[in-house]
């Protein structure tokens, strides 16, 4: 595998570093998709939500709660005290 550029480092680098900020965005774009998806989908969004909520290292618990009510305005809510804790 060839060697990566300085460059490159630094995209990675920022990624990375800006992990929690990008799932916490990823985490509401998917809230709006629950919101709107019936039937199959609904039930992929959910799981792409507990996968996101995993990276966001919430707890396991909470997680299966949220999917088992399977209620969009709890992780919102959920939403809403991630982004008050986060330092800006």
């Amino acid at each position: 595998m060839p060697k990566r550029s300085a460059h490159q480092e630094r995209i990675i680098r920022n990624y990375y570093r800006n992990l929690d900020a990008i799932m916490l965005q990823k985490l509401g774009d998917l809230i709006g998709e629950a919101y709107l998806a019936e039937g199959k989908t609904r039930a992929r969004v959910w799981q792409r939500i507990a996968a996101t909520l995993k990276n966001l290292e919430i707890p396991e618990p909470q997680i299966q709660h949220l999917v088992q009510k399977g209620d969009p305005a709890l992780v919102a809510n959920l939403l809403k005290q991630l982004l008050e804790k986060k330092p800006s």
